[in-house]
């Protein structure tokens, strides 16, 4: 096989069963390291069992946060967003990463080259959902540009889109955490995808479809592979954040005190200095007097 042969094989793999498995297994782990009722189980791990109720609600709230692009690229189209069960497969895998006697799971895929390709596998499906969406709301609305990348970028990031309704439901309220105000790092690059996937469809950006999947993918996962095996969790796309909005708001300089404290200390300075000398004056004045009467 020739190397520019490589995209296009690339851009026909199928998802099912092994990409999927592992975007299920990823969003399983990170639910399980975010626990609202953490309880320590008999393998030292940490388990969300403290609340049954929470716990049976949770596991069925899990698969729908794992399937939320598909269902939100469905409620954009006006569908039938009730997506079913893939299979109990999946589900005794999201079992066994919260309740697998002695923890054995979740520690055996706590291994970090193990996670790692877990986690490359979930952002090539991520590719994959912008795609489906946008070819998807191509279908109903030709060459409706907006449509086309809200279904793809909801598709891509529906987890993280839903994630405050997920949150809502097992008790943790945060606002201030709105990734449509405040976007995290895979909302950002999965609406970036989006955009440039919607371009290619519309024949505006001058590039092979699969050529363009091979790169943005391998551009997600050694993002991904780096943000996990460095400390700092900077965004990417920060550096180019900070120049459109130098472009666009021009420099925002935080207001300086420097000024009202000049003004402020002059005045004090002053009369710090004067109070010695004003004092003298005033003491030799009474003296004068004293002699004078004297």
């Amino acid at each position: 096989m020739e190397w520019g042969q490589v995209p296009l094989h690339f851009s026909r793999l199928t998802m099912f069963p092994l990409f999927d498995l592992a975007h299920y297994v990823a969003s399983a782990l990170g639910l399980r390291e975010q626990r609202a009722f953490p309880f320590h189980c008999a393998g030292g791990g940490t388990v969300f069992v403290k609340c049954g109720y929470c716990s049976s609600l949770e596991t069925e709230i899990e698969p729908r946060t794992v399937r939320a692009g598909r269902d939100l690229g469905r409620v954009h189209l006006v569908q039938p967003h009730c997506s079913r069960i893939i299979g109990n497969f999946l589900l005794n895998f999201r079992y066994l990463v919260f309740y697998c006697p002695q923890d054995m799971f979740y520690r055996c895929f706590s291994f970090l080259p193990l996670r790692l390709m877990v986690a490359g596998m979930k952002e090539v499906t991520r590719t994959w959902k912008i795609t489906g969406g946008i070819t998807h709301a191509n279908s109903h609305y030709k060459n409706a540009w907006l449509i086309m990348v809200a279904v793809g970028w909801a598709r891509g990031a529906g987890g993280g889109l839903i994630s405050n309704f997920e949150q809502l439901v097992r008790g943790i309220w945060k606002p201030e955490s709105n990734e449509l105000l405040k976007m995290s790092y895979p909302v950002k690059v999965t609406l970036v995808g989006a955009i440039l996937f919607t371009l290619q469809h519309t024949q505006s950006l001058p590039i092979a479809r699969h050529d363009l999947m091979f790169f943005y993918t391998i551009f997600l996962v050694v993002t991904k592979v780096t943000m996990m095996l460095t400390p700092s969790a900077i965004s990417p796309f920060a550096p180019f954040e900070a120049v459109l909005r130098r472009m666009l708001f021009g420099w925002q300089h935080p207001p300086s005190n420097t000024k009202s404290e000049a003004k402020l200390s002059s005045p004090s300075t002053s009369s710090s200095c004067d109070t010695p000398s004003t004092r003298g004056n005033s003491d030799g004045a009474k003296k004068r007097q004293v002699k004078k009467v004297e």
